[in-house]
């Protein structure tokens, strides 16, 4: 189905919003994805139509990052191995997940977040010190793999997936993880969008103008991150919990 030009024009806006919250703390295809299939989109096109968006905010904010002296490649690229084949088995899942199982799954999500926040799971995710130098390398790639097949099957809220893996587990100080974060999602989302683009018909149009938006929103996170520092990330990663709480429970 063809868009119009001021659904197009909104779906640049939502990805700008998206892009700048994936960087900085992850959700912000709670924004897009409900967008398009408020749309008329079906659900395995809207989730193989985001793709396009995340890789596109995703090349922005690894060079936002790689510009402001921030990389450390030979790690996000092994990070970025196992996660890519855990993306590669979960989109061959998600092809083939629509309509109301595809609703139920997002609520689903947005639960589990919730149980998060309220048991005080999220804690040692988001506060304490942590340094540049990581710990616990095998255990963080294993779980890896199964950050990569979420991000393969959904994509929605990986980033909440990634996040305490490499801050918790991995030891690393919250920049370091939005950096590793971002390469390793561009990584697998490639992997993702070449399944979905065999399997269903891509809404390249849509995928064009959120991925305009995401870019923009991409390197405005990055640089945010980097200027504002952890402080900054965790009030972000708050709000955006809270966020998706609240469209639970106001917007099902």
């Amino acid at each position: 189905m063809e868009l119009s030009y001021p659904e197009l024009a909104l779906l640049a806006l939502a990805g700008g919003a998206a892009g700048w919250l994936n960087v900085l703390a992850g959700g912000g295809s709670l924004l897009t994805v409900p967008i398009m299939l408020f749309m008329g989109l079906p659900g395995p096109v809207a989730n193989g139509t985001n793709r396009i968006a995340i890789i596109a905010q995703n090349i922005v904010a690894v060079a936002s990052f790689f510009r402001r002296g921030f990389s450390d490649f030979r790690l996000s690229l092994s990070l970025a191995a196992c996660a890519s084949v855990g993306a590669f088995f979960g989109a061959n899942v998600g092809v083939a997940v629509e309509g109301a199982w595809f609703d139920r799954l997002v609520a689903a999500i947005i639960i589990g977040v919730m149980i998060l926040m309220a048991t005080g799971g999220d804690k040692s995710s988001v506060n304490g010190s942590k340094t540049g130098e990581p710990k616990n390398l095998v255990l963080g790639h294993v779980l890896f793999i199964g950050a990569g097949f979420w991000g393969g099957f959904i994509q929605i809220a990986v980033g909440f997936v990634m996040m305490p893996i490499l801050h918790r587990v991995m030891g690393l100080d919250l920049v370091r993880v939005n950096m590793h974060k971002v390469f390793v999602a561009l990584c697998f989302s490639l992997v993702a969008l070449a399944v979905f683009a065999a399997r269903v018909d891509i809404a390249w149009d849509a995928g064009v103008a959120l991925a305009v938006g995401n870019a923009v929103g991409g390197w405005l996170g990055a640089n945010a991150a980097v200027d504002k520092g952890a402080p900054f990330i965790r009030k972000v990663l708050y709000v955006a919990l809270a966020g998706m709480a609240l469209k639970l429970i106001f917007f099902p």
